[in-house]
């Protein structure tokens, strides 16, 4: 695993902000890490970063425990905090350089790396602007610049695109989808829309403690409590047939005919539908279970 977080816990005095934790994240995925404010991502990110220690449990990152070998983590680590912290009075160039020469690259690929990241991120026509006159979109660029410029294995995020405004979003989602094609990442959101942009995996967190461990595409059978199916026929039909199928507890019409069959979970009424239009000669034009909202199943499992 490029990631693996085992029985974290984080103290804050009496105060839990992270509680037994575990999960991991493999090589080339991007995982959202998500939860409401206070949840305990970024003391999480922090933890594995080596900004903060554990109270117990631990990180490790590529075989590296962040503890044991925190310099070889941050060799394997880009990390781009939720309040990027840049150089204002420095340019774009002028700072990518300095971060390289941190990192320890040498002058021929330093000059590389800083011409591929400015391309990559977009940042050509700004290159040569102070940080500090750049608006908060091209602030985060350059701080994924900075985050990627040594060519880490493992992408750590937290809230990048929080107070963009939509265009900007759009902008940093399609380069954070872009990178995550070639290396791991970690990305912090309490945005259901960031998952399904970007997000091949979700851990969702809450109080401290993983409520959700799914792949992105199973996120609808989390927590869900009762089926919607929605059925739509070409003329009037007898809703009463509709109420004695098995399964079915509520039948609301919405227009036209059109209907709104709500089951419990895991009851699927959908072929009991089809064989009674078919017994009636009903002209049956759409038939489908309606999905939970990403916003519910979140509310749901954070609330």
């Amino acid at each position: 695993m490029s990631v693996e977080v085992k029985n974290l816990t984080k103290l804050f005095g009496a105060q839990r902000a992270v509680d037994n934790i575990s999960f991991t994240v493999s090589p080339g995925q991007v995982l959202g890490f998500l939860g409401p404010n206070g949840a305990g991502k970024s003391t999480t990110m922090k933890i594995a970063t080596g900004y903060l220690p554990p109270s117990s449990g631990t990180i490790t990152i590529n075989g590296f425990d962040v503890q044991e070998a925190p310099l070889e983590v941050r060799r394997h680590v880009g990390y781009l905090p939720e309040h990027n912290p840049l150089y204002l009075d420095m340019y774009v160039s002028e700072y990518l350089v300095f971060i390289g020469q941190l990192y320890g690259l040498k002058r021929g690929e330093l000059n590389n790396r800083v011409q591929q990241m400015i391309a990559l991120c977009g940042l050509t026509v700004e290159r040569h602007k102070k940080i500090g006159s750049l608006s908060k979109g091209y602030r985060q660029r350059v701080g994924l610049a900075q985050a990627l410029l040594h060519d880490p294995q493992v992408l750590i995020l937290d809230e990048p695109t929080t107070g963009l405004d939509p265009n900007q979003i759009t902008e940093i989602r399609a380069l954070i989808k872009k990178v995550g094609q070639e290396k791991t990442v970690l990305f912090s959101t309490h945005i259901m829309q960031e998952v399904s942009a970007i997000c091949d995996r979700v851990v969702i967190i809450n109080k401290g403690k993983v409520v959700a461990d799914s792949a992105v595409s199973r996120l609808n059978n989390l927590n869900q409590e009762e089926i919607i199916t929605i059925a739509e026929f070409e003329s009037p039909i007898e809703v009463s047939f509709l109420q004695q199928i098995p399964g079915i507890q509520e039948v609301e019409q919405m227009v036209n005919f059109t209907y709104r069959l709500k089951s419990p979970k895991k009851a699927d009424v959908r072929s009991a539908v089809f064989a009674l239009a078919a017994e009636h000669k009903w002209s049956l034009i759409g038939l489908r279970q309606e999905e939970q909202s990403l916003e519910k199943i979140f509310q749901s499992l954070t609330k």
